[in-house]
């Protein structure tokens, strides 16, 4: 089981849908954990009857909502504590300390810190790093219009005091209407669409899988988008 965290403030349960589904329409297990204090997964994923704590399945993808530990899914699940989960890939969605804590996200694979430049999110999203005491290493998600060096050299001031090694590449998102209005129609039709995201979007969701998943073989990469494009 391959741990992967998404950290910070910013609003990104969609996102990881989507890297979710190119994991799982290469083969992989997926489990979505959503541990955020707003779970918008809650409200995003299509579910019948949502409880205090669930697990759902959408377009293929397992997705829970409301546990604060590994533990306490095991328990749900009746699995004994010793177990791993039994899934490839295990995305996180943390936006507070106690999650980051209790889901041992220093332990993960891979630890994204996934933030936009205005102060809430860059702000509260480093809050979720106030607990560390030995540095992790993350790598820079950035959504932003300008995508500057500027920008990135005042996240570093802003994190000069918290433990954390950020590796040297980092991914800009553009931040377009566009992108934003898919979004939206794909959670009114309750399905995982991609093809009207836009190019660079789509580009950097390939990279994050590449990274992933050890895969740099991006022509197949693309060809596994196309299909989910097309429907296949």
């Amino acid at each position: 089981m391959n741990k992967i965290g998404f950290i910070g403030a910013y609003e990104k349960t969609d996102f990881i849908l989507y890297i979710a589904k190119i994991l799982t329409t290469m083969n992989k297990t997926v489990l979505v954990i959503d541990t955020t204090i707003t779970q918008k997964a809650k409200y995003v994923v299509p579910v019948i009857n949502p409880t205090k704590t669930y697990f759902t399945e959408y377009e293929g993808i397992d997705v829970a909502v409301g546990f604060d530990s590994m533990q306490g899914m095991r328990n749900y699940l009746g699995i004994d504590e010793t177990v791993e989960l039994n899934y490839d890939y295990v995305l996180i969605d943390v936006d507070s300390p106690k999650a980051f804590s209790q889901f041992s996200m220093q332990e993960a694979s891979i630890n994204y810190f996934v933030t936009s430049f205005d102060l809430y999110s860059l702000k509260r999203g480093l809050e979720v790093l106030s607990s560390l005491t030995e540095p992790v290493k993350m790598i820079k998600v950035l959504f932003s219009r300008n995508m500057s060096e500027e920008e990135n050299e005042y996240l570093d001031f802003l994190s000069l005091n918290y433990k954390v090694e950020w590796a040297t590449d980092r991914i800009y998102f553009p931040l377009e209407q566009g992108d934003q209005s898919a979004i939206i129609e794909n959670q009114k039709a309750a399905k995982i669409k991609m093809r009207n995201l836009s190019t660079q979007y789509k580009e950097n969701l390939l990279v994050m899988v590449s990274q992933i998943t050890g895969n740099s073989n991006f022509g197949e990469l693309k060809k596994i988008l196309r299909n989910i494009e097309k429907g296949v």
